[in-house]
């Protein structure tokens, strides 16, 4: 007997109406069908390291990993061993003391610590700062959330930094979280104390919770800094950190944010109900890689500044103008005034010369004219690149 064919009146929630999917997420379809079909796409988008971590880092995961007792659910406040290796490693790099005990919040990944921050402190139609051009999570995360989403500008002729006199004269009278994020993406900017101290003012002045999210500070950046070293900082400042870029662990999902016991207190009353423990053995090897010293980050380093060499050349055979100061995995180029818009160069690029590029749009309106291109990717793969764009540019004259 044949079934009828039923039509359900159903629909999604109201909050998905103000977000769509994640740009890289719908593009890197787009860039696998390339690939299936042949095409062999040289992907320069997304900031995922292709580099390993620690070889003791995977030998520690290895081993315990094998140990009968391991498996089960762990703490959701994580184990004490990743807790004390998170507070020495930021006394030992950044110069902040932190209490393990409860100053420090392992995280399955910084991104979902976004989602919990936000659960944590911003009300439905209270309102969150968030930078333009930034982390598009912010934005997404903040609308799925029911926060007002009040953008504050970031420019190149400010040194994409923020701009404190326009901030003064915003109402901000229901503002309850501000983003940060230095050293920047996109766009590469590297962080002061000055800005630190002028952000902590800030927050106190307004009675707002600044959040830093920072990852990238290891990344061709001599001099690691963390909002959380300016006195008073723990009193209003969130920092958020990340050990997939800095130790080459993206997929492993483990970040923490560090402040004062009492933030992570209630972000923890969030973070109970959603999400357990990460597996033991992955902990204990994160832990491990916290002990790096100075001479593996130097040579995490020596191959971003190879890549980072020939990301530039790109940018000059497109004609694209860079700032040399940038630090992270990423380059970020302004492009030349005779494009009529960015994705008008990224499509031909990627269509033409199979290099996937980021316009530099996903990222807000103040990078409209700007694109983005990832270090991970190795040598042999950039020189391929920077041939086929080579080749692109020259058929085009």
């Amino acid at each position: 007997m044949q079934k009828e064919n039923q039509t359900y009146n159903i629909t999604p929630a109201e909050r998905l109406s103000g977000v769509s999917e994640y740009y890289f997420s719908k593009k890197l379809k787009e860039v696998a069908q390339m690939n299936v079909e042949g095409k062999d796409v040289i992907s320069l988008g997304v900031g995922s390291p292709d580099l390993p971590p620690s070889a003791e880092a995977i030998e520690t995961l290895c081993t315990d990993a094998h140990k009968a007792n391991t498996h089960g659910y762990q703490p959701y406040v994580g184990i004490p061993e990743l807790r004390k290796a998170f507070a020495g490693w930021y006394k030992k790099w950044y110069g902040v003391e932190l209490n393990p005990a409860n100053e420090v919040q392992p995280l399955i990944g910084s991104k979902e610590g976004i989602l919990h921050i936000t659960l944590a402190f911003v009300n439905p139609g209270e309102q969150v700062l968030v930078p333009n051009p930034g982390y598009p999570t912010y934005t997404s995360l903040s609308k799925l959330l029911g926060a007002e989403v009040i953008n504050y500008n970031l420019k190149e002729e400010n040194g994409w930094m923020p701009n404190f006199d326009e901030l003064e004269q915003m109402d901000l009278s229901r503002v309850k979280l501000m983003w940060t994020n230095y050293p920047n993406m996109p766009t590469g900017a590297n962080a002061t104390p000055e800005l630190y101290k002028q952000l902590v003012d800030f927050a106190k002045r307004k009675g707002i919770v600044i959040v830093n999210d920072n990852p990238y500070s290891f990344i061709l950046n001599n001099h690691p800094l963390s909002i959380l070293s300016v006195p008073g900082a723990k009193e209003c400042c969130i920092e958020l950190n990340s050990m997939s870029k800095s130790h080459n662990m993206p997929g492993w999902r483990i970040g923490m944010l560090a402040t004062n016991a009492t933030f992570v207190e209630w972000i923890l009353k969030v973070k109970s109900n959603i999400d357990s423990g990460m597996f033991r053995s992955m902990q204990l090897a994160a832990a491990k890689a916290l002990e790096a010293d100075d001479s593996w980050y130097e040579g995490n380093n020596t191959n971003y500044r190879l890549r980072r060499n020939l990301a530039g050349q790109i940018m000059e055979e497109l004609g694209c103008r860079y700032d040399e100061k940038q630090v992270g995995m990423f380059l970020w180029g302004r492009i030349p005034e005779e494009c009529a818009n960015v994705e008008e160069l990224t499509e031909e690029v990627l269509h033409k010369a199979r290099v996937f590029l980021t316009p530099g749009f996903i990222f807000g309106s103040n990078g409209a004219r700007y694109i983005r291109i990832s270090l991970c990717c190795n040598e042999a793969r950039l020189e391929e690149a920077l041939l086929r764009i080579k080749k692109l540019k020259k058929s085009n004259h």
